[in-house]
């Protein structure tokens, strides 16, 4: 496969899991059970864990040490400003999060249906980041980043955007807009990913130095959401431990893609 093709299959599947994930709009009927819910609410906090770990911060830190600089630095001050820049976007852009009804960011009279948009958007933003600078990592020739590296984190993250656009899909029939609609909307949500990852490519690009900040700015970002909203939604309501076993499943089979691939 050559350079080229990477570069276009790495930016396309993570749009076709999303796309793939709002196409259950047409052939479910009912809104996801609670259980099944939660259940991939937690495995695409697994996945993202896991991507941040082995896709992300530890290729920083190798590049670093190559480098011969301080191996920790890039990777703490980019995690926190990754941290940072997300919490900015959530306390600025009206959202509302599953399962709720009280938005979040500035007050707005956006509706229901747009704020839920919204929140999927914002949280795909990371995500296309991430894509993005692994892709530039691999393109510009560095050894720690392989194509099957960043194969292995495209098919990761396309893997649990199928249930993440089924979540944001199916809620979106409930508040009555049409099924066309929803999975129209589910899937412009998606599309800020490969919109994120040229962004983040084109940016790199420019200065491969900082390579190693933006690798963990990404994972900071995607951190972040893990923990403000996917967990937080994968333990809501009624008790219920299928939430932590789908963030076991989701990391292991995000470590394994990593590791035997990469």
């Amino acid at each position: 496969m050559s350079d080229t093709m990477i570069l276009v299959a790495g930016l396309l599947l993570p749009l076709i899991g999303t796309t793939l994930g709002a196409a259950m709009v047409f052939f479910l009927k009912n809104e996801m059970k609670p259980k099944v819910q939660k259940a991939l609410l937690g495995f695409a906090s697994g996945v993202m864990i896991a991507a941040s770990v082995w896709s992300l911060l530890i290729p920083a830190i190798e590049m670093t040490e190559e480098q011969g600089g301080v191996a920790w630095i890039p990777c703490a001050v980019g995690f926190l400003i990754g941290i940072g820049f997300l919490l900015l976007m959530d306390t600025l852009i009206p959202h509302l999060h599953i399962n709720t009804d009280k938005a979040e960011g500035h007050k707005s009279k956006l509706s229901k249906a747009l704020m839920l948009i919204l929140a999927v958007t914002l949280h795909n933003i990371p995500e296309g980041m991430a894509v993005g600078v692994v892709l530039a990592g691999f393109s510009s020739g560095n050894a720690n980043i392989s194509a099957a590296a960043a194969l292995a984190l495209s098919i990761g993250i396309a893997i649990q955007n199928f249930p993440e656009g089924a979540i944001i899909s199916m809620p979106l029939v409930a508040t009555g807009i049409s099924k066309r609609k929803a999975f129209s909307y589910g899937f412009l949500s998606g599309v800020v990913e490969p919109i994120g990852a040229i962004l983040t490519i084109f940016l790199t690009s420019l200065v491969t130095s900082v390579l190693p900040y933006i690798l963990a700015f990404a994972a900071g970002a995607m951190i972040y959401v893990v923990v403000e909203e996917l967990i937080p939604a994968a333990q809501d309501g009624e008790h219920s431990n299928v939430g932590t076993i789908g963030v076991a499943l989701g990391f292991t089979l995000m470590m394994i893609l990593d590791v035997a691939l990469g």
